[in-house]
């Protein structure tokens, strides 16, 4: 978490940032935590970039913290009036794109599943219009100038650009036979990707959502992977997360598929769905549970899930395994995969409190700094 010193009089007083959002919904964060009796201020980032993720920050003194996430983690501002209508849900595969060549994958992979389900797809790019000011105090106005107006017409310009620079990839790959032929559509929205898709998703109702990521070679603070990372954490749809080092990039052609359980109910639910995906291909599914030792009721656990899974499914060929978490999880469970030639890592996802995910970050979000398998994440119902 983003820290600064800010000089009032003799006193110096820390100030962090607490979450990055475009500027009305940090304006409206703002006033929810003044209302709780928090200070707080936004000031503007990247104004040049509008790549960088977030127009402003919203900054707090350090000590009022902890209490400010937990006000944070009840403002939900992806529930709008809107969002209040009754669900679409599209036979469409949503992909977000940013341009870069994991963009291609992520089309690879999302076309290939579109035309493997008959579904059509929607390419989503979010871009951000740098004309707020750098510092807005409380009860501050700001009028929008013409060189303003100018820059996000730039801006636009050049996101439109940029898509049909896409577009002309994925055809010229069409043509040559490596993407199949199916339709889609384009869609640039202002705004924070993560906030866009999640919104997209909730409204529109995807069959699922293809993102691309850097895999090993990501860093942390990586945006491509934290976005990703965001959009499963705070999506219901199924997100398919493809490394740029996937070998590959296709799920009619994978063969075995790991599936991870902690043996609760809501992964049955998203075994089945992960078998909607599935069904078409002839698969080898591992079942399996990470624990620091071996436990015998672990694996009589395991046997009991192989079974009920075997005759729902007498088609399919299902073995259990338990992985010794000897070392650090995403570490053991990278070597299993390449140990066992797996092709795609599943697992169910439970909503966490935003402690958890600053602090304790899932199995899911990890294995995208880590690992070059592709992971397909179901939300818990």
């Amino acid at each position: 978490m983003e820290k600064d010193k800010k000089n009032s009089g003799s006193t110096e007083e820390k100030l962090v940032t607490v979450a990055i959002h475009t500027y009305e919904k940090a304006h409206i964060l703002k006033s929810i935590l003044e209302l709780e009796g928090i200070p707080s201020v936004i000031h503007g980032i990247n104004l040049i970039d509008p790549v960088i993720p977030g127009n402003v920050r919203v900054r707090i003194n350090e000590s009022d913290l902890p209490r400010a996430l937990q006000i944070i983690e009840s403002v939900d501002f992806s529930s709008d009036e809107e969002e209040k209508e009754q669900k679409i849900l599209k036979k469409e595969i949503l992909i977000p794109v940013d341009f870069s060549d994991y963009s291609l994958v992520a089309c690879e992979f999302g076309f290939h599943l579109a035309h493997d389900l008959g579904c059509k797809v929607k390419l989503l790019h979010a871009f951000f219009t740098p004309f707020y000011p750098a510092s807005v105090p409380f009860g501050d106005t700001f009028t929008l100038q013409t060189t303003d107006k100018d820059l996000f017409q730039d801006v636009r310009n050049r996101t439109e650009r940029e898509m049909q620079a896409l577009i002309e990839k994925i055809e010229n790959r069409i043509a040559a036979g490596s993407i199949p032929q199916v339709p889609y559509k384009t869609a640039l929205v202002e705004g924070l990707p993560e906030e866009e898709i999640i919104t997209y998703s909730k409204k529109i109702g995807p069959t699922a959502i293809v993102m691309g990521t850097r895999g090993k070679n990501a860093m942390e603070l990586d945006l491509i992977g934290s976005v990703t990372a965001e959009v499963m954490e705070g999506c219901r749809t199924p997100v398919f997360a493809i490394p740029e080092g996937a070998k590959i990039r296709s799920l009619s052609k994978m063969k075995t598929i790991v599936f991870l359980t902690n043996f609760q109910e809501r992964e049955f639910k998203a075994f089945d769905i992960m078998m909607n995906f599935l069904k078409p291909y002839p698969v080898k599914v591992y079942l399996a549970h990470i624990a620091k030792k071996e436990d015998v009721w672990n694996e009589i656990k395991l046997s009991g899930v192989q079974k009920r899974f075997s005759d729902l499914y007498p088609y399919l060929q299902i073995e259990y395994k338990l992985i010794d978490q000897n070392e650090v999880l995403e570490v053991a469970l990278d070597k299993f995969a390449e140990k066992n030639n797996v092709d795609m890592i599943s697992l169910s996802s439970s909503r966490r409190n935003i402690f958890a995910r600053i602090f304790n970050p899932g199995i899911a979000r990890r294995m995208i700094f880590h690992s070059d398998t592709p992971l397909l994440v179901i939300k818990g119902m």
